[in-house]
């Protein structure tokens, strides 16, 4: 349980500071709201004469921003974005940051077995992104909800972050796996990002290119996306299966290549 404590007490000032910016990202987005919504019918006559790369490019595809929901659409986006570069930092230097810090001799020769070490590292990291999604869920729903002039999105946004939980599941593990598979933990970070902007980047393709919509299953950005979770369509089978499958090969990698790697002490 120390190693639980001791990796808590390490994310501690990161976590903080992720939470504030996510806080300050929806406050300000929703003022921005504030002035669109002034604008009423403008604001769809612009969102209809913008260029169709554009909008994908910007995350608003088909969204009605002169909406609540809408605009909170889109600026979901951005938030996943933000959970999943998170997600994906913690995951690599949670586990490769012993040898970073050339702390692995003093953890390991403890009475405690590696593959306990991980888990109770993992255990930290799953906190971590709980804590994050929690803190994004109820900053949504307070400052979202003084501008839904009574229309439901308590629904909306919860179905988003159960979604963007998954996400940041995904790309934790991502990292965790690149970080045991990797000789040079150093690099696991930078491994994991690349990893993770090429997803983001495909995504965003496929929104410019309906010839290659059948890559979205190599993308995870696609398996949770607002204007699906927001509608009749919710959360489909075939994802969540897709997901569940890529998160336990990637704790598996983790484990295994961890445990039977030479560290560097």
């Amino acid at each position: 349980m120390n190693v639980f404590i001791r990796e808590m007490k390490a994310n501690r000032k990161a976590l903080i500071l992720w939470s504030i910016g996510v806080f300050l990202m929806i406050a300000s987005s929703m003022g921005k709201y504030a002035g669109l919504s002034a604008s009423g019918q403008s604001v769809t006559d612009l969102m209809a004469q913008m260029p169709q790369s554009l909008k994908a490019i910007m995350g608003m595809g088909t969204f009605d921003l002169s909406t609540v929901s809408g605009y909170y659409g889109v600026l979901f986006i951005y938030l996943a974005m933000i959970a999943a570069i998170h997600a994906t930092l913690l995951g690599a230097s949670i586990i490769s940051k012993e040898e970073r810090d050339k702390t692995s001799e003093f953890l390991f020769v403890k009475p405690i077995s590696r593959s306990k070490i991980i888990t109770l590292k993992l255990i930290a990291a799953l906190v971590n992104l709980l804590i994050l999604n929690l803190v994004t869920l109820v900053s949504s729903i307070l400052l979202v909800q003084n501008y839904s002039q009574g229309e439901g999105i308590i629904g909306d946004i919860t179905r988003l972050m159960l979604g963007m939980f998954i996400l940041q599941l995904i790309f934790l593990f991502i990292g965790t796996a690149l970080a045991g598979v990797s000789k040079q933990p150093k690099t696991a970070q930078s491994y994991a990002t690349g990893i993770l902007l090429f997803t983001l980047m495909l995504s965003f393709a496929i929104d410019l290119n309906e010839r290659i919509t059948v890559l979205k299953y190599l993308t995870p950005f696609k398996y949770f996306e607002a204007k699906n979770l927001m509608d009749t369509r919710g959360f489909e089978p075939v994802y969540l299966i897709l997901s569940g499958l890529i998160i336990a090969v990637l704790i598996k990698v983790t484990y295994i290549f961890y445990e039977k790697r030479d560290l560097n002490v």
